[in-house]
């Protein structure tokens, strides 16, 4: 139930160990305000697990805002676009499933970010990436350390810093779909107070073309702002102390929805949207408070302690059914449903025939926490020792209802207005308690990591009447399951010398389940090693991953279009996901230019069950032993390249994705349950005409491929098409 913010400060702590504590490690009043978990790319070299870092100057090269694109560039990572601009990404790890990125650990600055991580962890909110210095995805047993889903990893968005002196930018482009893009961040820092103000202002009006007499806007409108500030002791003082609060406020507008197209209208017009979705559109706002208290000894340990708050609210208005069949039925089989078909695409029909539901439902998440750092050594070891506790609540509060539209010559007119509540009215929270010990142990060549997590999961559903809008009657039923789990990992790194290192790790990894849920918790044993090399031109990495489930669980939400009551999870018992991950980069010194180049490719060999069942979980059906997982590509590759000297820089990226099923199977694919192989090129060029003025041509999808993205929830969704923007950007 919901909290005032007061209990927010007081209910939760949290820890985050961490493997780098700030960009360059530093120490003291110039260190950055942001926490990251892995530190610095060169950091990287010698973490004892599968870690990567995309940083600011790579952010750059493609001066990305759909953060889907920026993590084709990260072997091991699965994603799936929905609406084409990465507002909503699915985002997966090493087979954990993609729905909504909500089986990861996703956070920004170190605070878990989702609406409600534990009680609804779907990411229907996720950062503007625009505003965004670095991305960090930890998949081996490094992720142990931040928790609680450890059985794909985590993923970490670095904000803007506050800088080390006076400074202003700005990065303004025009693009295709009217789109409209502005980020501007000014700040300053001086000896013991700084501070950094930043918005992304961002609109377009969408790629697709609704159907029927009145059209309509198929794209997005993007407000978010953050403030930073932070209070540092005197330069004198013995002791370091630090006060950092971050503000922070974004709203959305999506005229956006799941209903697709079948396969045939998708030939013919790709980027059609039906005259049913006209009315569709997503609406929500994100408030973000923090506030961290670091304490620095400048000797041998380190504190820091972070209470946060984070609320959210959005009403994704969509079409749920027409002619009381699902839209996923109709467009499998649009001749057997000719008539709802029909519906869709603008035919009139009765009243209440077009059902269209209101998605309401308000989040929350809370939480202090808090860790200690402690550097000693015993002989030739030196031991980096790392201790904290998170107490966190979350809340998913769902209000939802259905109205009736009847469908007049391609325009909806509603029928039946219905009250708040009617459709679903429930309230889901979580109560967690989680400790972490987790040390880096140094001697000789060799680094060992072991840790270990706990967590302490209370979980509450709260099922209210439909006729009972104000709840005044009390739950008609309450659920509750608890779960309590030991979390340990292990990762070992060799270092055969200053380039090559050999590095292997094992870990359990575990998914919560769901609020009253009857599902088993989702364990798996997770083991990797490889190789890994890295010289000031090269880098090189090899690792083969194995995550052996004992239960996948999978989750019903609109997204995946599965069977049953959104919430309901399904037992999928056992599963083996393998592959082998290759990333490497080199730059060639061509006197006046250098020429960067980059490749990334994940192999996923086997993803697939190990028993038999029966399930109404759409995804996957009735599973036969052996049928592989759905979404999960074989083969994924990005290979990019580049041009630079000190005015011109061209740079060039080329993304492959293997074709994969949609519903879990095996043998010949089936076309309606496919989504085919597909390849998308992106290009910029930046000019520079001084140090702090520059401007830039950039398309997406350069050669206009026309592929499918997803076939889930309802019908074929495509992805972006060739898209291009004119920038110019602005340094103080």
């Amino acid at each position: 139930m919901y909290k005032p913010a007061l209990v927010s400060t007081l209910a939760a702590l949290s820890f985050l160990p961490l493997v780098g504590a700030t960009d360059d490690n530093l120490e003291g009043p110039e260190a950055i305000d942001t926490v990251t978990i892995i530190g610095n790319r060169s950091s990287v070299a010698d973490v004892p697990g599968s870690a990567h870092i995309v940083n600011a100057e790579e952010l750059a090269e493609f001066a990305q805002s759909d953060v889907l694109r920026v993590l084709r560039a990260v072997p091991g990572v699965y994603v799936q676009e929905e609406e084409g601009f990465g507002l909503r990404p699915n985002i997966g790890i090493r087979g954990s499933g993609l729905d909504r990125s909500a089986r990861i650990a996703l956070l920004e600055d170190g605070v878990l970010i989702a609406p409600a991580p534990y009680a609804a962890s779907s990411a229907y909110y996720f950062p503007t990436q625009r505003r965004m210095s670095a991305v960090e995805v930890l998949k081996g047993p490094s992720s142990v350390a931040v928790g609680p889903r450890t059985t794909g990893g985590a993923m970490n968005l670095i904000s803007t810093p506050i800088p080390d002196a006076m400074d202003a930018n700005a990065d303004l482009r025009l693009g295709d779909h009217s789109t409209m893009d502005a980020h501007i961040n000014v700040g300053d820092r001086r000896e013991r107070f700084g501070w950094l103000l930043e918005t992304v202002q961002a609109q377009s009006d969408g790629f697709k073309a609704i159907q029927g007499p009145t059209g309509g806007d198929t794209g997005y409108d993007v407000r978010d702002y953050v403030a930073k500030l932070q209070l540092d002791s005197a330069s004198t003082s013995t002791i370091y102390q630090s006060l950092r609060v971050k503000l922070g406020y974004t709203d959305q507008l999506s005229n956006e929805t799941y209903l697709g197209l079948t396969d045939t209208d998708f030939q013919a017009t790709p980027y059609q949207r039906y005259a049913a979705s006209a009315n569709d559109n997503f609406q929500s706002e994100h408030e973000q408070y923090q506030a961290t208290y670091v304490i620095d000894t400048n000797q041998n340990w380190r504190g820091e302690v972070t209470a946060y708050r984070n609320d959210f609210s959005r009403n994704w208005y969509k079409i749920q059914s027409a002619g009381g069949t699902s839209l996923n039925n109709i467009l499998v089989d649009p001749t057997t449903y000719a008539t709802e078909y029909g519906y869709l695409r603008g035919s009139t029909s009765p009243d209440d025939a077009i059902q269209i539901r209101a998605n309401n439902r308000n989040y929350y998440s809370q939480g202090v926490q808090a860790k200690i750092e402690w550097d000693f050594g015993i002989g030739e070891t030196d031991i980096a020792l790392n201790t904290g506790i998170r107490v966190h609540e979350d809340e998913e509060d769902r209000f939802q209802h259905q109205d009736g539209y009847r469908m007049q010559d391609g325009v909806l007119i509603l029928t039946t207005a219905a009250a708040g509540g009617s459709q679903t009215n429930r309230v889901s929270d979580a109560e967690v308690t989680s400790y972490f010990v987790d040390s880096e142990i140094r001697t000789g060549s060799w680094i060992f990591t072991p840790g270990v997590r706990f967590e302490d999961i209370d979980l509450t559903r709260y099922d209210y009447s439909t006729a009972d809008p104000t709840r005044a009657s009390g739950p008609t039923r309450v659920r509750n399951n608890s779960v309590q789990v030991v979390i340990p990992g292990m990762g070992a790194l060799y270092r055969l010398n200053d380039q090559w290192r050999l590095l292997a790790g094992v870990h359990k990894g575990f998914n919560p389940p769901g609020p009253g849920s009857s599902a088993d918790e989702e364990s798996s044993v997770n083991f990797e090693a490889g190789v890994r090399y890295q010289d000031e031109a090269l880098r090189f990495e090899s690792i083969f991953f194995h995550n052996d489930y004992d239960n996948l669980v999978g989750t019903v939400t609109d997204s995946t279009g599965g069977g049953g009551q959104i919430g309901d999870q399904f037992d999928g018992g056992g599963v083996v996901v393998s592959g082998l991950e290759l990333s490497t980069d080199y730059s060639f010194d061509a006197g006046s230019f250098d020429i960067p180049v980059g490749l990334n490719y994940t192999w996923t060999n086997k993803a697939e069950f190990e028993n038999a069942f029966d399930s109404s979980f759409d995804p996957w059906g009735d599973v036969a032993i052996g049928d592989a997982l759905p979404y999960i590509p074989e083969h994924q590759l990005r290979a990019s390249a580049g041009l630079h000297s000190e005015r011109l820089r061209l740079n060039l990226a080329a993304n492959y994705v293997g074709k994969m099923r949609t519903t879990a199977g095996q043998g010949a694919y089936d076309p309606q349950e496919t989504v085919d192989s597909h390849l998308v090129w992106d290009a910029i060029a930046t000019w520079n005409f001084t140090e702090s003025l520059s401007t830039y041509i950039k398309i997406d999808n350069l050669f206009d491929e026309t592929y499918i993205a997803a076939r889930r929830p309802a019908g074929v969704r495509p992805g972006l098409p060739r898209t291009a923007y004119l920038g110019l950007t602005f340094s103080l």
